[in-house]
């Protein structure tokens, strides 16, 4: 067996070459790279896709968090409350606009643990970010329960970087709070062929305001309103992406197929091992394919001398990373989220995966165990 990759980026290409090329040629020919008529393109369809109103395009994932939540106006020192099992940048959109982080621990099911939740929220809490993890929806509308049993103007926001096309109760997310954010980096679901972002509202003023912060402040050229900065998603970038939209209902019907296989084999030769787990009104994308595991270290190491390239998303928990111990954080706070840092391994998972790869590395991971023991 050749060497398997986490994804196989080239793979792809090679499919979409002829699409991709008659997409973005004329850009080249003609000389406009930033806006036009491929960046307003894609903001409809994707928006459309979604079911959402509107979309503002921006550089990256991380800008579109930075810029949305800086569209919120929240006071300084303000409350967001966070998931710490996530990627740096859903925190970094708080931290970056003069907000607190406040972090909350998973549960099994590496969501928001809503009992944890509960006991964060306090009067200076403004809004709760739930991270659609490794692209499987979290819990909607216990959360909301939640927020409407406070009695408090809390917003929900959505994470949805890794789920691009994630259904919940039939319902794509990205939909279902005031702002939702996607990330377009090239490795997720819908991926550029570089960085890039999006915003997601059905509030007119809030897309206004966003539209205001991704361009300069400006509303016309060297004319500026508020604040701004130049966050842009670039006019080739938005060829690749309409190109690949197209194709992304077919991605990842592939995607939870792979997982469907990876589980079954799993459950049936490793049953100590646990495999994702689908709830019912939450349909999964699988962004990434996340098992937990004993002597995950050990593992990691023994699948990449078979050549199997498998990851750790994420390894160490917000709240005990370094940039964030000016808010006090400490070893035992969140203990699900710290005890699953060392458990989990996100196994390769792409579109183009076939079933002798997974196969074989069920089959590697089942010889580790066995040798070991």
């Amino acid at each position: 067996m050749n060497a398997i990759p986490f994804v196989d980026l080239a793979q792809q290409y090679k499919a979409l070459k002829n699409e991709v090329q008659k997409a973005i040629v004329p850009i080249f020919k003609n000389g406009h790279f930033i806006g036009g008529a491929e960046v307003d393109l894609f903001e409809k369809e994707f928006a459309l896709y979604l079911g959402a109103k509107y979309c503002v395009t921006v550089n990256s994932g991380t800008d579109a968090l930075i810029l949305g939540l800086r569209a919120l106006s929240f006071e300084k020192g303000d409350e967001v409350l966070v998931p710490t099992n996530t990627f740096v940048a859903t925190a970094l959109g708080i931290s970056e606009n003069g907000y607190k982080p406040v972090f909350i621990d998973c549960d099994i099911d590496y969501g928001i643990n809503l009992s944890d939740l509960k006991r964060k929220i306090t009067k200076k809490t403004k809004a709760i970010i739930l991270v659609h993890l490794y692209g499987r929806p979290d819990k909607i509308d216990e959360v909301k329960k939640i927020i409407s049993e406070t009695g408090q103007k809390i917003h929900l926001i959505e994470d949805a970087c890794q789920a691009h096309g994630a259904e919940y109760k039939g319902k794509k997310v990205g939909t279902f709070g005031i702002l939702s954010f996607f990330s377009f980096y090239p490795g997720k679901n819908l991926g550029a062929y570089g960085d890039g972002g999006a915003i997601i509202t059905d509030d007119s003023a809030l897309e206004k305001k966003c539209r205001l912060l991704h361009q300069y402040g400006q509303e016309k050229k060297y004319y500026h309103k508020i604040l701004g900065v130049n966050s842009r998603l670039d006019t080739v970038q938005a060829a690749i992406l309409l190109t690949k939209l197209k194709h992304l209902e077919m991605w990842n019907g592939q995607r939870r197929k792979a997982a469907v296989l990876y589980t079954n084999l799993l459950n049936k030769v490793l049953p100590d091992i646990i495999a994702p787990h689908e709830y019912e009104g939450r349909k999964s994308v699988y962004h990434l394919y996340v098992i937990r595991v004993k002597r995950r270290d050990e593992l990691l190491a023994y699948l990449q001398t078979k050549g199997v390239q498998a990851l750790i998303h994420y390894p160490f928990p917000l709240h005990l990373q370094e940039c964030y111990k000016y808010l006090g954080g400490t070893q035992g706070d969140l203990p699900i989220s710290e005890s699953f840092a060392k458990e989990i391994i996100s196994l390769p998972l792409f579109p183009e995966i076939t079933k002798a790869q997974i196969t074989y590395i069920v089959n590697t991971i089942s010889t580790f165990y066995h040798e070991k023991n």
